[in-house]
């Protein structure tokens, strides 16, 4: 109960001192958590794509077409168990700052390679039932505020419609949820009635998704699938889905080392502040730990009573940090649509505990270790 006193006294010594402190650790805190659901949100679907399934594009890029009679040459090589293909549309919902992904796929096939995708059954009937049929996931609609039963109209940027214009509409038979980590922003409409009222391109599509009967065998199933498209007029590249998802969001840039590159510069900073405030403190206070050495406290227990001290500021002003920025990123996506798949993820949450904790002891240690070697008749003679 003495030694608790003691370290709760301390803070007391300068108020604002504490206070400032504590609130530089808070905010360092609130910035980790937002860095982190931005990190997040830039590698979407990475940590949830399937282990079982490859992609296949053109060996050039991602904007050439492939044939769709790929589609039953891959189904026939030795390990893949399903084919799909999907393709890039590209269009503006009334302004062109509404991005979101729209893809044309074959109903029945795309929720049997996406199980993470959770559609009603009863709407997926009505999907395969309806030709202008579309879903979307549960993100979009709420930013826009569709609902099952609207007409969406979408202006195309390339493909144009055999009706004269850019304007494609359809109707929305299903709003699809997903796991926190699953990117709930696209929109899929039929295939069919892509390749029947698009102008030019018939015959050809984006990429292909395969499911492969066994994970192990995906580095030998993607060798399979590029030699049998050798030399031909549109060459493959296929990688897992992981890489496929991880390649596509560093066009941007390394998002991940740019992020790590700020914590590591906050940290720093943060470390240096707490640590010159320990650090002050201890100068400040030299008589006094020389009077608790004199009437019997020991070397270990000055130090633990100093490392206390940088531990609680580190808890108390990092886990608040941790707290409000967890409640803020909750609030959802501050840019309206562009970071769909926003939060802070439970393992940074937790390696945010650990950066509180090896805060409190780094920015503790150096004054901890002076306090401990510190002679007390040399304290109470400077004193």
């Amino acid at each position: 109960m003495r030694f608790v006193l003691l370290v709760l006294s301390n803070f007391k010594r300068h108020k604002t001192r504490t206070l400032l402190t504590l609130l530089s650790v808070v905010v360092a805190f609130v910035l980790f958590a937002y860095l982190a659901a931005i990190r997040a949100a830039f590698g979407m679907g990475v940590s949830v794509a399937g282990a079982d399934r490859l992609i296949v594009r053109h060996k050039v890029s991602l904007i050439q077409l492939l044939p769709q009679s790929y589609e039953s040459d891959i189904e026939r090589i030795p390990g893949v168990a399903d084919a799909m293909h999907m393709t890039w549309f590209g269009a503006i919902y009334k302004e062109p700052k509404n991005f979101f992904g729209q893809m044309p796929v074959k109903p029945d096939e795309f929720i049997r390679m996406y199980p993470e995708f959770k559609l009603p059954p009863e709407q997926l009937q009505v999907w395969l039932k309806t030709r202008t049929g579309a879903i979307v996931g549960r993100t979009t609609a709420d930013r826009f505020g569709w609902k099952v039963g609207d007409r969406i109209p979408l202006l195309g940027t390339y493909w144009r419609s055999k009706e004269g214009d850019r304007l494609w509409t359809f109707d929305l038979v299903g709003i699809y949820e997903g796991a926190p980590e699953t990117d709930t922003s696209n929109f899929y409409f039929r295939h069919d009635f892509f390749e029947e009222m698009r102008v030019g391109g018939q015959g050809q599509v984006g990429w292909y998704i395969i499911r492969v009967e066994d994970p192990k065998n995906a580095e030998r199933v993607a060798k399979n699938v590029d030699a049998a498209f050798a030399n031909s007029p549109a060459e493959t590249k296929t990688e897992t889905e992981k890489a496929f998802v991880k390649g596509f969001a560093e066009q941007a840039g390394n998002i991940a080392a740019i992020v790590m590159a700020i914590l590591a510069a906050v940290f720093f900073t943060i470390l240096l502040v707490a640590g010159n405030t320990m650090a002050q403190s201890v100068r400040e206070r030299m008589g006094e730990l020389g009077v608790l050495k004199a009437i019997g406290f020991t070397d270990a227990q000055v130090l633990g009573l100093v490392l206390s001290e940088a531990l609680i500021i580190a808890v108390i002003g990092g886990g608040t940090g941790l707290l409000l920025g967890y409640l803020a990123v909750s609030a959802g996506d501050p840019t309206g649509g562009a970071l769909p798949v926003f939060h802070v993820p439970p393992r940074d949450l937790l390696v945010g505990g650990g950066f509180v904790v090896l805060l409190g002891l780094i920015s503790g240690a150096l004054p901890a270790m002076q306090a401990m070697r510190l002679n007390a008749v040399e304290a109470l003679r400077r004193e």
